[in-house]
């Protein structure tokens, strides 16, 4: 029978030998080939193609011994390298892939996820000089929120963005010192709080309280419930069929997967030192001479890692909530039927509730083909309605949430407004709907509603009164025409309206907008302007990092382009005019903004890797008065526009015309800042 298995010794003109079962002219089953370089697979062969478990090693020393698929390394398994790199875990057509353990020959060790041959997702790097860091990876380098271990027992929580600090963080120093604040690129970028070491600390719950506005949440067993998981999980087996590929490639592959394949140890950039001699000194004098707990702490503002304002207060004086504030805070929210519904942790099923319907939502209305707006589509039946039970149905998936009831609202004007962001479906649901969920914010204003925010700041949720849903289904034509006509406007960007509504009958509306203070730049100040000096105005000892300040707050002129005051000018004209058509009077404009280092203080920024200079800071004074001083001509330039230049990340919502100035003769520019990127204007 010519179909029957056999055993088999072949040999082939190139050299290579065969020795196994062979079915027809191929070998399947138990089989052992060697090629003519001298690799040797031995295992499990389907119809001429290594499928199965096996053992494949390389004349190099190299050797995987595992599953595979199709001629690929597919399944689970262990290569080891002939440097002596190791990994063991999963992997997907020649690439590591899923969970998998990589020890690599300088001793520095990975344990977490993989795709496609890169680290992404959470995992668990631990450096061979005794740094650790656990929390998310993407593209390969730390990425999102994690928690860096120094081998002096420094740590940093925090956020981090291409393998740099970026965002909200809390760092502990090992001498029990703390530092509440942000960063931008690695560098001290915005206000922050340092209470020194025996000073008396804000607590565990106070610090996740503090954080929560920024996303940032202490997690004392991360690093023992992540390494539990990943042994736990190494022992699972992955199966996906692939294609026939020659012991050859594989070699060719798996030996490059080791190149370039040692992250840099970001200890010697990271290492968080105070770049203020005169601190470290008030430090120590304070420690000799005080027998009891240090109620100093330090209140300071860094601009790329430049410190430029210090103001030391004592604890006490910070304003903390009485009890017969919080009584009184407690009564206020039961006025507000959301507060009541969803107060304390229930807004965590408000928040899933959210995720289902607009995932549910997007994804009804994306196949849709693309047309434009009619004026059925702003009426009232261009509605989308979906009852969510816990247990699931045929339309809805199960969740752990309450039973609700959705309504989206002109789900085709908002899917084309959506486009006209440039935004793209699927990072939209990503961004809101994602693993990482929604953010509580405070309300920066009087009104009593919820405030929610993507975990990459791209989107602001806020929750409506009836009438104020209203208003929006009133005007939306209008906007829609608006926005469409003047791609520059100023005016918020909305991309979903939609409604919960209880079994009981109690009902959630709310309006999913973009946040205008996403931006690779920190923002330092947030003004709300009304062009009113009525109460507009803020204690300063209420300010703090996220405080949205008002008109009277506002200290500085600016200089601008003649050619761009007058786009400016033009298109709030043309905003103002169109929100006095909707009858709207209620409005702001919000004003962001990024201060740049003065030259003179950069110098104290040590470069990576570098001893600190040995410079001193000048006296407050000095520093307050060179502070104002942030606008420099070698700080912000205005240049020729070039497309293939311009860096756009990480808003893709933001549109328009580039703008034009006149001081490089009424052409197209970009706004360059040495160092740091350049912006499209």
């Amino acid at each position: 029978m010519e179909d029957s298995e056999r055993f088999e010794e072949r040999s082939f003109s190139n050299g290579d030998v065969y020795i196994g079962k062979i079915k027809g002219m191929l070998p399947h089953g138990k089989g052992k080939y060697t090629w003519s370089d001298g690799t040797v697979y031995e295992g499990d062969w389907v119809n001429g193609k290594m499928t199965g478990k096996g053992l494949i090693t390389w004349p190099t020393g190299a050797k995987y011994e595992g599953e595979f698929s199709g001629g690929y390394l597919h399944g689970h398994g262990t290569f080891t390298h002939s440097t002596g790199c190791i990994y063991s875990g999963g992997w997907r057509m020649d690439a590591h892939h899923g969970i998998g353990r990589k020890e690599y020959s300088n001793s520095d060790i990975y344990e977490g996820l993989w795709k496609e041959g890169i680290r992404e997702g959470c995992g668990r790097y631990s450096w061979e000089n005794g740094n650790t860091y656990i929390g998310n990876w993407k593209s390969g380098k730390i990425d999102g929120r994690g928690v860096m271990k120094w081998a002096n027992d420094d740590i940093f929580d925090g956020c981090w963005i291409n393998g740099l600090k970026q965002g909200s963080g809390v760092y502990r120093f090992a001498d029990g010192g703390l530092y509440i604040g942000t960063w931008s690129k690695g560098l001290k970028d915005g206000r922050g709080t340092f209470y020194p070491a025996g000073s008396k600390q804000p607590s565990l719950k106070k610090l996740c309280s503090l954080n929560s506005d920024d996303g940032l949440l202490l997690n004392t067993e991360k690093h023992t419930a992540t390494k539990q998981k990943f042994t736990r999980s190494f022992s699972e087996k992955i199966s996906v069929s692939g294609r026939s590929k020659s012991s050859r490639q594989i070699c060719h592959r798996t030996s490059s997967l080791d190149a370039n394949c040692i992250i840099q140890d970001p200890a010697g950039d990271c290492i968080c030192r105070d770049s203020s001699p005169t601190l470290s000194q008030t430090f120590n004098e304070s420690q000799s001479e005080a027998s009891g707990v240090n109620s100093l702490l330090y209140e300071r503002e860094y601009m790329q890692g430049v410190l430029i304002m210090e103001r030391i207060r004592n604890y006490s004086e910070i304003p903390h909530k009485n009890k017969r504030q919080n009584t009184f805070s407690v009564k206020q929210a039961k006025k507000s039927s959301w507060i009541d519904i969803f107060g304390g942790s229930r807004s965590y099923y408000l928040k899933l509730n959210l995720q289902l319907g607009i995932r549910y939502t997007v994804g009804k209305i994306t196949p849709v083909p693309a047309r434009e707006v009619r004026s059925s589509d702003f009426g009232d039946r261009a509605r989308i309605r979906m009852y969510f039970p816990k247990e699931g149905s045929q339309l809805t998936p199960p969740h752990c949430s309450i039973d609700f009831y959705w309504k989206d609202y002109c789900p085709m004007v908002f899917r084309n407004l959506r486009e006209m962001f440039k935004l793209d479906a699927a990072e939209y649901m990503m961004s809101i709907c994602g693993d990482s969920g929604l953010r509580d914010i405070s309300s920066p204003g009087k009104s009593g509603s919820i405030f929610f925010l993507s975990q990459d700041d791209r989107f602001v949720i806020k929750t409506l009164k009836k009438y104020e849903l209203k208003v929006m289904l009133n005007m939306l034509p209008k906007y829609y025409h608006h926005v469409g006509s003047y791609e520059n406007t100023l005016i918020t960007k909305f991309f979903g309206l939609h409604r919960i509504t209880l079994r009981g009958g109690k009902k959630v509306r709310f309006v999913v907008m973009g946040n205008m203070f996403c931006t690779e730049l920190h923002i330092h100040r947030r003004y709300d302007l009304k062009g009113s000096t009525q109460g507009r105005y803020t204690d300063k000892d209420k300010i703090n990092s996220n405080t949205t300040l008002k008109d009277l707050d506002l200290k500085y002129e600016f200089h601008m382009d003649k050619k761009l005051r007058e786009s400016l000018f033009k298109q709030i004209s043309l905003d103002c005019m169109f929100l006095e058509s909707q009858h709207i009077i209620d409005y702001s404009l919000l004003l962001g903004l990024h201060f740049r280092a003065p030259e003179n203080l950069k110098a104290l920024v040590e470069p990576p890797r570098l001893p600190q200079p040995q410079h001193g800071l000048p006296s407050e004074d000095d520093a307050q008065k060179q502070g104002e001083q942030l606008i420099i001509p070698k700080g912000l330039l205005l240049v020729a526009h070039e497309p293939s230049f311009v860096n756009t990340a990480p808003g893709p919502h933001i549109r328009g015309n580039t703008l034009r100035a006149y001081s490089i003769g009424d052409k197209q520019v970009d706004l360059l800042l040495p160092g740091t990127a350049r912006y499209r204007l």
